[in-house]
């Protein structure tokens, strides 16, 4: 007998069993990385995370002989929906055994949580913010995954939704780009030089995080409006984005984010992270002072990197932004020795024209996530 019970977001006891429900699952998997407990307690938090300002959500967990087996978090994404003129609701922190009664019970659950608010379509894994990643994950199952920029789940949650009724909503490619294969074009560096030289475009780097702060409001409004015609979007109201640049601030290595200006407006930006994913394997989602320090040795020594976030405004496509990026983005890869191994984290099938240059680049698709929906 499958019972669902929401979760008491003012019991302690409860959020800490949805939070650490997935180390039962993953017990001895080399590729999945927790997130930090914080990280996801802040996201049941109403009275913290800024998603509440705007929006609503609840969470799950299925009961069997009073022994958690599985969760799911349900979202109404207010925004998104005004957006896109639409009634859908979104799920995400869903973890399940190997049980379809379970991921029934969940979902059925979940659908009587959408119809109450007048919803019409469920879509997901989707979660709080533009960091939380997307989607289920369908191929790349032998690699680790991304920090917790990315989901990673085991090969059966695609059966578990597919029978329930989910199909494609949408797919996004992860890339892993071989060093010594990763050379742009020489007609790509030439025309990034002459829209600087024609003073269209100018690369700002950072030396240090105070630098970088104080970009940080600019930095948020562009990303804010680059990703307008993009699947996910939806603005990102201002303590949204005071969020998202909090976190990046907290694994950023200022030397590694730039930032493209036409005149005083910032208009591209480009992010890579130095990859801590063994470090918070180890930390096993704890923040304590020996993996804090354990946190700092992997940023310092870490040969991986990750590119999550990438663009110029469009109304600036056309002009030679895009190969400033791409210049910019070789450029990063190279001049610090160290890293041997690079990731372009979660590049939406939707955003063809960046797909094809990718590929022409000579980046290697490697992992999928893909994101379902379902009509009720």
């Amino acid at each position: 007998m499958i019972e669902i019970r929401q979760v008491d977001l003012t019991s302690r006891e409860q959020i800490h069993q949805f939070v650490r429900f997935p180390y039962q699952l993953y017990a001895g998997c080399a590729q999945w990385v927790p997130p930090f407990d914080d990280d996801v307690k802040t996201m049941l938090n109403k009275k913290k995370h800024p998603f509440y300002e705007h929006s609503d959500a609840d969470f799950f967990v299925a009961l069997r002989d009073g022994e958690i087996v599985g969760r799911i978090a349900a979202l109404e994404n207010r925004p998104f929906n005004r957006v896109h003129n639409a009634k859908e609701a979104e799920f995400y922190l869903f973890e399940c055994e190997d049980d379809q009664d379970v991921a029934n019970a969940l979902f059925n659950r979940l659908f009587e949580w959408a119809r109450a608010r007048g919803l019409e379509r469920i879509v997901g894994p989707k979660g709080f913010g533009p960091l939380d990643g997307y989607g289920i994950l369908v191929e790349g199952y032998d690699e680790r995954q991304m920090m917790n920029m990315m989901n990673y789940n085991p090969p059966y949650y695609v059966n578990l939704l597919e029978k329930i009724g989910f199909t494609k909503e949408v797919e996004f490619i992860s890339c892993y780009i071989i060093n010594e294969l990763f050379h742009m074009p020489e007609k790509v560096h030439r025309a990034a030089e002459l829209v600087q030289k024609r003073g269209t475009f100018e690369v700002l780097r950072f030396k240090s995080k105070t630098h970088l702060k104080g970009w940080a409001k600019k930095i948020g409004e562009a990303y804010n409006n680059t990703f307008v015609k993009n699947w996910e979007y939806y603005p990102l109201s201002d303590n949204e984005i005071k969020l998202v640049l909090d976190n990046v601030m907290m694994v950023a290595d200022p030397r590694l984010i730039k930032i493209i200006t036409h005149k005083e407006d910032v208009v591209g930006f480009l992010f890579a992270f130095p990859d801590v994913s063994a470090a918070m394997q180890r930390a096993k989602g704890q923040l304590n002072p020996i993996s804090i320090a354990d946190l700092l040795l992997d940023f310092r020594r870490t040969r991986h990197i990750s590119f999550n976030g990438m663009g110029v405004l469009p109304q600036y496509h056309g002009m030679g932004g895009n190969a400033l990026l791409y210049s910019e983005l070789e450029k990063t890869v190279n001049e610090f020795q160290r890293f041997e191994h690079a990731e372009l984290t979660q590049v939406a099938d939707t955003a063809v024209q960046m797909r094809k240059d990718l590929e022409n680049l000579g980046t290697k698709p490697y992992k999928n996530h893909r994101v379902y929906q379902i009509r009720l």
